[in-house]
This record gives C-alpha cells, structure tokens and sequence, in this order.
C-alpha cells in the first residue's frame, strides 16, 4: 500500500524551496510563451522575488519566495489554467499539498 503523507505531520524528504522555484520557473516560462500574461499583478509580484532565486530565497527583509508561492496559491493556479499550461498546473498542486 502507498504511504500518504500529511502535510501537516512532516515535511521529511520534502525540498519546498524546490517546489517553490520549480512553480518560479513554470511562471517565466509561460510569460515566455505569453508575454500579455504578465499584467500588473504579476510584476508587482517579481518585485518580491529575488532575480537569482534558485540561490538567495529571499529578499532582504522580506518573506522567502515559499511564503509568496504560497500567499498567491489562487493567482496562480489561476494564471497556470488560463492558459492551459499543464506543467504549471502540475508543480502549482504538488507545491500546494506537499509545502502550503
């Protein structure tokens, strides 16, 4: 039988930053493909993110990019959906159940 693991028990063996940067990346990538995604929703989010966030996970004197991931969980599922991109979608709900 599977093990299912709470989130809410143990984070054991669960790199959220990971998943954090993983959604980071899956966001550039889709405003790659469509820059009008990127309203000013969202550049008024990378404000909050370090630009080399896979190294540094937070601005100084700020929350670390898990807290914003987690913060903005609808906006961008929401964005991930609107366009259909199913990677995004994907690492959104891993990062969500595993980390938020």
């Amino acid at each position: 039988m599977d093990e299912i693991r709470d989130r809410y028990v143990s984070f054991h063996n669960i790199d959220c930053y990971e998943n954090a940067t993983q959604v980071l990346d899956a966001m550039y990538e889709l405003f790659d493909l469509y820059p009008e995604a990127k309203d000013g929703l969202w550049i008024r989010f990378e404000t909050l993110i370090p630009k080399d966030y896979k190294a540094v996970f937070a601005k100084h004197y700020s929350k670390d990019i898990l807290y914003h991931i987690c913060s903005h969980v609808f906006y961008l599922s929401a964005l991930f959906e609107t366009y259909d991109f199913k990677k995004g979608i994907e690492l959104m709900e891993k990062a969500e159940m595993e980390c938020c």
